[in-house]
């Protein structure tokens, strides 16, 4: 696994990467042909809600080679609250920025339906992408996960995207770090190829600086997310304001 050089910064006992998206990019590109599989994670609030339920989860993110932070609400939050925070590189917006400097070279999708890939392929027709949309349910059939994992080996892209949702997909990165014949660098980027096809429109940039994005996503999707919005994920807050608390007393 490559040593990480930038400076790193914990929150929420997770060791975060202080890194920019420039700087995210410039590595990525610069890694060796050839080079064995390794990945980056993005945790948001709904990461880091998991993950304080089952820290067994944790270890994954620990071996990623880089691990950056996807909540600019969660950065607002921390920082408000006096606490050190990293800087914020939303999978999407790192998603947007490599994509055009792979013309050329070959990348992987695993998930995204095929009129978003169809959509993905005609915005980028420099790239030679490789799809692969897994059925749902991954965790629980061992088969599949499996003929997943073969198809990220025997690819052997420059770049794969996991788009199939966490954990999902950093259970399918760390599953292929540990294949001795898996190259390449993974990205587990959640929903950002979505954006990046255009089959679905991004918040404008005011609501992204604000870290206001997730309000857009829940008026589109209030069925599927408010429990994750509005029940689940604020823990999260109340454990950022306990661990403040703590620090001021010490």
């Amino acid at each position: 696994m490559e040593a990480v050089k930038q400076p790193v910064i914990q929150l929420l006992g997770v060791d975060f990467c202080d890194i920019s998206r420039e700087a995210v990019v410039k590595r990525l590109l610069a890694r060796p042909q050839g080079a064995r599989f390794t990945y980056i994670v993005t945790p948001n609030a709904d990461h880091l809600e998991r993950l304080l339920r089952l820290p067994g989860l944790r270890p994954i993110y620990q071996s990623a080679m880089l691990c950056v932070l996807d909540s600019r609400l969660i950065a607002h939050c921390a920082r408000w609250l006096g606490l050190a925070t990293p800087q914020v590189v939303p999978g999407a917006d790192l998603t947007e920025a490599l994509l055009p400097h792979l013309a050329g070279k070959r990348a992987a999708i695993i998930g995204m339906d095929e009129p978003g890939f169809t959509l993905l392929v005609e915005r980028f027709p420099d790239i030679s992408f490789i799809h692969y949309n897994p059925p749902m349910e991954l965790l629980h059939r061992g088969a599949a996960f499996t003929r997943t994992l073969d198809f990220i080996v025997r690819t052997q892209a420059p770049f794969t995207f996991f788009a199939v949702g966490s954990p999902v997909q950093e259970l399918l990165a760390y599953a292929a770090s540990n294949e001795p014949k898996a190259m390449g660098v993974g990205l587990c980027i959640g929903s950002a190829l979505n954006f990046a096809s255009g089959t679905v429109k991004r918040a404008p940039p005011w609501m992204r600086r604000a870290g206001l994005e997730w309000m857009q996503r829940l008026a589109r999707n209030p069925r599927r997310l408010a429990g994750r919005y509005l029940i689940s994920d604020p823990l999260v807050l109340l454990v950022l304001a306990w661990t403040a608390l703590r620090e001021n007393f010490h």
